[in-house]
């Protein structure tokens, strides 16, 4: 089994600038995280853009739609900021509803978080991996794992109020 990682920045790969005060990419974090967690899994990673979710167009997303396709992998995660990340995952899913050739067979879960793996406290590790673990034991389809809960891409809303993922969970 062999992993691919799309990363697409989000708030999982943002860093705190102190000049300008604000966070800012400069490059993903998830190389780095991959080595402390100490997996054994074979994963390829795929920079895909790093875009604020706000600011993810759909021009965008089909940017990430087109790497599922093209991906040899039939397990992929994607990193996505959490703001628009149901609709990412609803492009997807859309396409993989309409028997689009490319993706079928392929479990894809899309994953972020709240405070960026640079900042104290944050989730990005735990969302991690509980998406790479998702990628290896759901059925192929589209997916949403956050907050330890795994949901399918069409029934799945974020609370902005409570900062967390609702839905019909797995």
């Amino acid at each position: 089994m062999t992993l691919r990682i799309i990363i697409t920045g989000g708030t999982f790969d943002k860093r705190y600038d102190a000049i300008r005060g604000q966070l800012t990419f400069k490059d993903t974090h998830l190389p780095d995280i991959i080595e402390q967690v100490r997996t054994n899994i074979p994963i390829t990673f795929e920079l895909n853009q790093l875009v604020d979710s706000l600011d993810m167009q759909d021009e965008n997303r089909q940017l990430v739609l087109g790497a599922c396709r093209q991906a040899a992998e039939a397990n992929i995660v994607i990193t996505h900021g959490t703001d628009t990340m149901t609709e990412t995952a609803r492009v997807i899913g859309e396409a993989v509803a309409a028997s689009d050739a490319a993706l079928a067979g392929k479990k894809i879960v899309l994953t972020g978080a709240m405070v960026p793996y640079s900042v104290s406290g944050s989730d990005a590790l735990f969302n991690l991996g509980s998406a790479v673990m998702a990628a290896q034991l759901l059925a192929p389809g589209v997916y949403i794992a956050m907050n330890g809960r795994c949901f399918p891409w069409h029934s799945v809303q974020k609370n902005r109020s409570l900062g967390v993922f609702e839905g019909d969970a797995l």
